[in-house]
């Protein structure tokens, strides 16, 4: 009895591009050089729409390869489903966002510092915080 084995004669790609990808904010008000402690696209109301469908994309591109499709991690990285909406909370997400993480030499996660405004930021996490309800 044969066995064929089939391999692919190029590489799967995982959920987004390796690479850090921009993300468009048009639509969503410009927050300025000051960096805002709590998510101010958190309330509800046409700019908290807006921010979940900016997120969405952003986060699709940047982060469901590792933290999975729809927020929903398989164990390879956080499940940021978990996260609070509290200001510690925030100060967390933007903290591991804009620096990054590592393990020793290994980059875990690469920082967005310099790659992701302010404003793309915090949509992400307004979509993440939607995917948590």
């Amino acid at each position: 009895m044969a066995c064929l084995i089939a391999a692919p004669g190029h590489q799967a790609l995982a959920h987004g591009d390796g690479a850090p990808q921009p993300v468009d904010t048009t639509g969503l008000t410009p927050l300025g050089d000051d960096w805002r402690v709590t998510n101010p696209y958190r309330e509800a109301g046409p700019e908290h729409d807006r921010a979940i469908e900016i997120g969405a994309r952003g986060y699709n591109s940047n982060c469901a390869r590792c933290h999975g499709l729809d927020v929903k991690s398989g164990g390879m990285a956080p499940d940021l489903r978990l996260l609070g909406e509290t200001e510690m909370d925030d100060a967390w997400f933007t903290s591991r966002v804009l620096g990054g993480a590592k393990t020793g030499d290994s980059v875990k996660m690469p920082p967005f510092d310099g790659l992701l405004s302010q404003e793309a930021i915090w949509a992400i996490r307004t979509y993440i915080d939607a995917q948590s309800e």
